[in-house]
């Protein structure tokens, strides 16, 4: 068997690799042309995608937490409510005792019955001041009557004395007469007197009367029984008795679920202290947290296309943007940043926005306070 010439086999391999190597190369071309063409594409879409949504992963559901405290104090008498249980408004969730608050009432009815009678008796005062002084004002006339005739009897003796002392002179009237005749004057003037000091009395009296009915009726002038400033204080009184009464049923504020419940059957709790919270779900939005960097075109009623962590990307929530905070969030933060130090570092900050969430699509997947979102904004919209 004769040995091949190693130069024919060399040639022979080499037209054998020739076609192998071309095909390769033309593998590698074209795996780099794909890579190519899809990061370029990605890139793409990434660029346009990125000039009108803006994404964060930073945003948690939220809601305005009602918090249910009483408006008086008092002992915890029935509890109705657990957590996780739902209400709605007007639902009574605590009851507190209410016998202070009844013996309250019944005092302030028995006070404004008091005020009532007490008006009443003014306007009857009023009525029988007015009599008495048409009264008084008979005795001062009768008064003054008795003053003129005092003053006649004693001008009249007077003169009488004036003539018999004149005659006395002559010896035509005796000293008996003119005795008499000054008995009498004597007896005039001090009639006159007391005349005189009678109808000052009955002046005063009268005076009195007319006092005492003014007195009176700065109680009641211009008010009737129902408007009276007495009865209308003792009736406030009544009504904020009646208010503190109904109070001691503490109702549910809105519609919602339990949370946080903390006061028990028996607790003496004081008016403002917090009983327990109700977490309105069907009024949820979500608070996210974008950097600053992304919001120069965000605006109030852009849309938003949201994901929850709960039910994962195959559920999507639709909403607008409802608004902007008024700071970033370390700046009401309780320890806000000293970024004065000479040891600054630069931290890219985040702005909350608001999300209001579409009310149908809320309600037929709930979302709880707290739960992680996702949200992207469509900036492409210039609503205002």
């Amino acid at each position: 068997m004769s040995k091949l010439d190693p130069t024919l086999l060399e040639a022979a391999n080499s037209e054998i690799a020739a076609p192998r190597h071309t095909r390769r190369k033309k593998l590698f071309i074209g795996l780099g042309a794909t890579l190519l063409g899809a990061g370029l594409g990605y890139g793409i879409v990434a660029f346009v995608h990125g000039a009108h949504f803006v994404s964060t992963d930073n945003a948690y559901a939220a809601t305005e937490t009602a918090q249910v405290t009483p408006a008086i104090g008092g002992i915890v008498r029935e509890v109705h409510v657990a957590d996780t249980q739902r209400v709605r408004r007007g639902d009574v969730v605590v009851m507190l005792d209410d016998t202070d608050a009844r013996l309250a009432l019944e005092q302030a009815e028995a006070e404004l019955g008091r005020a009532v009678r007490r008006v009443r008796g003014y306007v009857a005062n009023d009525e029988a001041l007015s009599a008495q002084i048409a009264a008084r004002a008979s005795e001062e006339q009768r008064a003054a009557a008795q003053v003129a005739a005092a003053n006649a009897d004693f001008e009249r003796a007077q003169v009488d004395l004036q003539r018999r002392e004149a005659l006395a002179e002559s010896g035509s009237v005796s000293g008996d007469e003119l005795t008499r005749a000054r008995n009498a004057y004597e007896t005039t003037r001090a009639a006159l007197a007391a005349a005189q000091a009678q109808a000052a009395q009955s002046r005063a009296n009268r005076n009195a009367a007319l006092g005492s009915r003014d007195a009176n009726a700065v109680l009641i002038v211009g008010t009737t029984e129902d408007n009276n400033p007495e009865v209308a204080l003792a009736r406030a009184r009544r009504d904020q008795a009646r208010v503190n009464l109904e109070r001691t049923i503490v109702r549910a504020p809105v519609d919602g679920v339990v949370a946080r419940r903390v006061v028990q059957v028996g607790q003496q709790v004081q008016a403002g202290a917090a009983l327990l919270s109700v977490v309105p779900l069907h009024e949820l939005h979500v608070d996210a947290n974008f950097k600053e960097g992304q919001l120069e075109r965000v605006r109030i009623g852009q849309p938003v296309k949201l994901t929850s962590d709960l039910y994962g990307s195959a559920v999507s929530y639709h909403g607008v943007v409802a608004g902007l905070a008024g700071g970033t969030g370390s700046a009401f933060a309780t320890i806000p940043a000293q970024n004065a130090t000479g040891n600054w570092i630069k931290v890219v900050q985040r702005v909350p926005v608001r999300i209001r969430l579409d009310a149908d699509e809320l309600a037929a997947r709930p979302l709880q306070v707290g739960l992680s979102m996702s949200a992207t904004i469509d900036t492409r919209s210039s609503v205002n």
